[in-house]
């Protein structure tokens, strides 16, 4: 098969490693690291139109490197090409291997921030990031830019660790070369007084994405449909793609 991958920045060093792991031959397109946090709407947009830009190209499938990301990715559609995902809330189930050690995780540790390399080393991309689409302005003005919902959502997105966090666990796949991305993960843990802990993460749902392992733990979406946030342990679903607006 030849795939297009389109991923999340932050997964790029996993993402990566799932390629020099699979058959097939795979084109990828990493969008910016921060595109989750400029709002569903924005990042919805943006996958979109990086899959409408692979039409008349000779691919047999797209795959993403995301996860619903709150609702970031509901109601982006397939054209003429199935659209493939993996069925997660967020990355760091895509991190953990699976989204029943993700639930397992979240369960039994609530007020938990997480880190992995690519969070780690892309950190100051994300705050400058942050800083050029106004992030770090209070509600109103956020209201004011974004509208009522996304200005919402950006808000306690932003905010939210200062007050419901307690701890930061750092996710360790196997490709750290060395002991660095653990230390700064410490470093800000320690920071913000938080306590630190590390999880042993795996990267078996980036390898199967690309090698085309697409059953139980993947949604595949075919040409006239697009993804629906189910709202159960199944994560996501399908439905006929909607009417777009003229």
């Amino acid at each position: 098969m030849r795939l297009l991958l389109i991923g999340c920045g932050v997964l790029l060093r996993e993402l990566s490693d799932a390629i020099v792991h699979s058959a097939h031959m795979v084109d990828a397109v990493y969008l910016p690291t921060g595109l989750h946090d400029t709002g569903a709407k924005k990042m919805r947009d943006g996958i979109q139109e990086a899959i409408d830009a692979a039409e008349g190209k000779k691919y047999d499938a797209i795959v993403l490197g995301y996860a619903l990301c709150g609702t970031g990715l509901a109601g982006v559609r397939a054209r003429s090409l199935p659209v493939v995902i993996p069925r997660a809330h967020d990355c760091i189930a895509l991190l953990m291997g699976s989204r029943e050690r993700y639930k397992e995780y979240f369960n039994a540790n609530p007020g938990t921030y997480y880190r992995s390399i690519g969070w780690v080393e892309r950190q100051d991309q994300l705050t400058e990031q942050v800083a050029g689409i106004g992030l770090d302005d209070d509600l109103q003005k956020l209201i004011d830019k974004y509208g009522e919902d996304s200005g919402r959502y950006l808000y306690e997105e932003m905010s939210g660790y200062k007050r419901n966090y307690s701890r930061l666990t750092f996710i360790r796949t196997g490709l750290e070369v060395d002991d660095s991305f653990r230390q700064r993960a410490q470093a800000e843990a320690a920071e913000k007084g938080w306590k630190f802990e590390e999880f042993d993460g795996s990267t078996t749902l980036f390898r199967r994405l690309l090698s085309g392992d697409w059953t139980d733990e993947f949604l595949v979406v075919q040409p006239g449909e697009q993804i629906v946030a189910s709202n159960d342990d199944q994560i996501l679903s399908i439905a006929a793609a909607s009417p777009e607006p003229e």
